[in-house]
């Protein structure tokens, strides 16, 4: 049984994105051409150009693309969180690994292309907005925290900005091992003011 035009053209439509997605952070943005992705995702050039008719449609929807995974890979990791005294550092620790992986190589490429092509700027600017606002939402929210609190909100950001810092180190090398030893001293550094603002705490007095 034939599989439906319709679906086929999902399909094909899908398999550029994520050819694209893999092709940024390997060959960056000026290399990554509608012509090289095709070939990737094993499609005519004919048939990736009636989806994608120049790179900057085809480089569009992978920065989308790219945003829907972020948020759908953080929300993932989100439902795997234990719950009780261990949950703080479980939360740090999802939070730091957030910004390794392939997924954020190439939101990293799309940045660095972005700082100096201003087409692609206008594209990048606010979809990285939405996915930062949505990290920071979720982070509070599985924090437990009360984000009037004086502190909170910086104290999440902090650690938001720190996981973009280590995601950059891991770049060069397995930063895995020093990342564990940091993610145990700063939820040890953080925990305090947490406390302080933990939702159930300001209910419960």
């Amino acid at each position: 049984m034939r599989e439906p035009q319709q679906e086929r053209s999902r399909t094909t439509r899908r398999r550029l994105l994520e050819a694209a997605t893999a092709c940024l952070p390997e060959l960056g943005w000026t290399r990554t051409t509608v012509a090289v992705v095709a070939e990737r995702a094993g499609v005519s050039r004919g048939a990736a150009q009636h989806h994608f008719p120049a790179r900057e449609d085809l480089v569009t929807a992978a920065v989308q693309h790219i945003s829907d995974v972020q948020v759908a890979e953080l929300h993932e990791k989100a439902a795997q969180l234990p719950s009780g005294p261990v949950r703080t550092e479980a939360v740090v620790a999802m939070l730091l690994d957030l910004y390794t992986g392939p997924t954020f190589r190439a939101a990293l490429h799309l940045w660095v292309a972005a700082s100096t092509e201003e087409q692609l700027g206008a594209i990048v600017r606010p979809l990285e907005a939405h996915v930062g606002r949505e990290a920071h939402r979720t982070a509070v929210e599985l924090l437990g925290v009360d984000e009037t609190v004086q502190g909170v909100r910086e104290t999440v950001q902090a650690t938001l900005d720190l996981a973009r810092g280590l995601g950059l180190a891991n770049l060069l090398s397995d930063d895995a091992a020093r990342r564990r030893k940091i993610v145990r001293q700063w939820t040890a550094l953080i925990e305090p003011t947490l406390a302080e603002a933990s939702t159930g705490a300001r209910s419960a007095g």
